[in-house]
């Protein structure tokens, strides 16, 4: 057997990643049968828990905010084959920034403080990446290894300063950090909701992405880096320079997801303010086919799924990992569509 390269009819684009869908499903449903229950009341059930009511889709909504962030981040990095898999030390990072320069240490209205704090935490995520992206192409280091082992050291380095200078005094002995001022916040879009403007920076910041990889040259240069790094650099790109940039912006939206989860929601910063939004922005960011715009209906679509299965799991008795076996399992089955989309099967 071997794979020949081949262009996809508009047809098989649109089909092998609609079989990857079903796939997913048929085997989610396959599990929720073992477990003795009506595969169909289920996801019925995970349907409305995720966007029954007002309630539940503001807050699958509020949960796809940080995953629309992690998700841009992949993407660029992924258009670039630079392979981010450190979104989460990232994240932290830019959750870090907030509480240092949001509980008191700038003085500033908040149409000053919230940009500045902003800008802060995703130059820290930028530099973060940035590391990783420089002893690749200056050593050859592989960056996978380097920013997947960033994830366990910063997440080492949250907890130092959980228990340390970050402490709340008032936290009653808990790591936890103080609460961000009123002026860092971010303000909610609907009254009473947990839903919060981070929603909106988080579509702008999809647009903005998608405009500069489909508009501009940075964006040509990042795609012809990602196709083949040796003829971009025959053809006079910068590949280098191509890489630090995209390393800046990758760093620096993953960082945007930690903000909008302290200044947005949380109002502090705790160890567990991320469930894992950095490694699963990998996963929405290949459902989404490395496609700015895919990436808002893929973080709706895998923070629905996690939504609708806490509160599936309450109705039923079903346990809610049914979600993280289907979001792996989706990664899976789109990646195999992503082969038979590009190559054809020759069987010798």
């Amino acid at each position: 057997m071997r794979l020949e390269p081949r262009i996809a009819s508009p047809a098989q684009t649109i089909l092998y990643p609609v079989a990857a869908f079903a796939a997913t499903f048929a085997f989610a449903a396959l599990l929720v049968l073992l477990a003795g229950v009506s595969p169909l009341g289920v996801f019925r059930l995970v349907f409305l828990g995720a966007a029954g009511s007002q309630f539940a889709l503001l807050e699958t909504l509020t949960r796809a905010t940080p995953l629309i962030f992690t998700g841009l981040a992949v993407t660029v990095a992924f258009r670039a084959k630079l392979w981010n898999i450190g979104a989460e030390a990232q994240l932290y990072i830019g959750a870090v920034v907030t509480v240092v320069l949001g509980t008191g240490a700038v003085a500033a209205p908040s149409w000053a403080l919230v940009p500045l704090i902003a800008l802060a935490a995703m130059l820290a995520g930028g530099l973060l990446l940035l590391g990783p992206a420089l002893l690749k192409t200056r050593f050859g280091v592989d960056e996978v290894v380097t920013t997947l082992l960033l994830n366990f050291i910063v997440l080492l380095f949250v907890s130092l300063l959980l228990e340390g200078p970050l402490k709340d005094p008032m936290g009653l002995g808990w790591p936890q950090s103080q609460r961000v001022v009123a002026e860092a916040q971010w303000p909610r879009l609907v009254q009473g909701k947990r839903l919060h403007m981070g929603f909106a920076v988080a579509i702008l910041a999809a647009l903005a992405v998608w405009l500069m990889l489909a508009r501009s040259v940075l964006g040509y240069e990042m795609r012809a880096v990602g196709h083949n790094a040796a003829a971009a650099r025959f053809a006079g790109i910068p590949v280098n320079r191509v890489l630090a940039l995209t390393a800046l912006i990758s760093g620096g939206l993953a960082a945007l997801g930690g903000v909008a989860e302290v200044s947005g929601l949380k109002g502090n910063l705790t160890l567990d303010l991320s469930p894992g939004f950095g490694y699963t922005g990998i996963v929405v960011a290949m459902l989404a086919l490395l496609h700015p715009l895919g990436v808002v209906a893929s973080a709706i679509f895998v923070a629905g799924i996690f939504v609708g299965a806490d509160a599936m799991s309450r109705a039923v008795g079903v346990p809610s990992y049914i979600a993280e076996v289907m979001t792996a399992t989706a990664l899976l089955t789109m990646g195999t569509a992503i082969v038979f989309t590009r190559y054809r099967i020759r069987w010798r």
